[in-house]
């Protein structure tokens, strides 16, 4: 078993795990659904393919910095002329007096998450290539929330889940600070299942974001325990000033300079 590491930021992310029609939610932390997305549009995996390839993936998050959770109130095919109107399901087009969709999406704003992906040798290296030379753009939980670079930190890691600890902090959001304690800083870890490590309890709870088809209509899902618990870091990782700083220590860390 190898893996890889990955930094998810951008101005915007949303990771749906319950969302219904006019109502897309987010969660606060990159779903499995999610990233398994990524990684098979990096591959250029069809969306009726089998998922399997991914079962055995582990995912291990690190929030460096939740973000600012927003809402969207967005509005689909209002004043337009009739030919022009949202399409129904049997190809004719709404009314004028039902035209406009309403719909409540859901972001984070100024996220950043830090990611260890763990896979057996033969399935790590081709995904975490194809990120970086991905056959369809990889995208924060929904096409218009596209990932600042760095994307991938570093490819063919022995223990990506330890790894976690030594990648560099972003600075925190205008008005907010790490929760430092001395010469370490508290940090949130997403661990799956029987990952948590052992003597640990924390947070638990069941999401539906295990991938089974990505399939149109057909689109469907298993669930899976995750569990989230404040780990201590060094407050080195933290020590920046301001975000060049940061960027520069981060970019040592992808070159193996730091």
């Amino acid at each position: 078993m190898s893996g890889f590491l990955l930094r998810l930021a951008g101005p915007l992310q949303s990771w749906g795990e319950h969302s219904a029609y006019g109502l897309r939610d987010t969660v606060a932390f990159p779903t499995r659904s999610g990233l398994v997305g990524m990684f098979a549009a990096a591959q250029g995996v069809e969306r009726g393919a089998d998922l399997s390839r991914y079962d055995d993936l582990g995912i291990t998050v690190r929030i460096d910095r939740p973000g600012t959770r927003t809402v969207d109130f967005h509005t689909v095919g209002g004043g337009m002329p009739a030919g022009r109107t949202v399409p129904t399901a049997e190809g004719k087009r709404r009314g004028a007096e039902v035209s406009t969709i309403v719909t409540h999406r859901a972001y984070l704003a100024g996220a950043v998450f830090t990611v260890a992906v763990t896979a057996p040798d033969e399935a790590a290296q081709p995904i975490a290539d194809a990120l970086l030379a991905p056959h369809w753009q990889p995208y924060l939980g929904r096409r218009a929330c596209v990932p600042d670079q760095p994307l991938v930190l570093r490819r063919g890691v022995a223990d990506p889940v330890t790894e976690l600890e030594k990648v560099p902090l972003p600075p925190p959001l205008p008005g907010r600070r790490h929760g430092h304690a001395g010469e370490t800083v508290r940090v949130d870890f997403v661990y799956e299942g029987d990952r948590v490590p052992p003597g640990r309890s924390g947070e638990r709870t069941v999401l539906s974001d295990v991938p089974r088809s990505f399939s149109g209509a057909r689109r469907a899902y298993a669930t899976r325990p995750v569990t989230v618990l404040p780990e201590e870091l060094p407050a080195t990782l933290a020590r920046w000033r301001d975000h060049n700083g940061y960027l520069a220590a981060l970019y040592d860390y992808v070159r193996g300079t730091s």
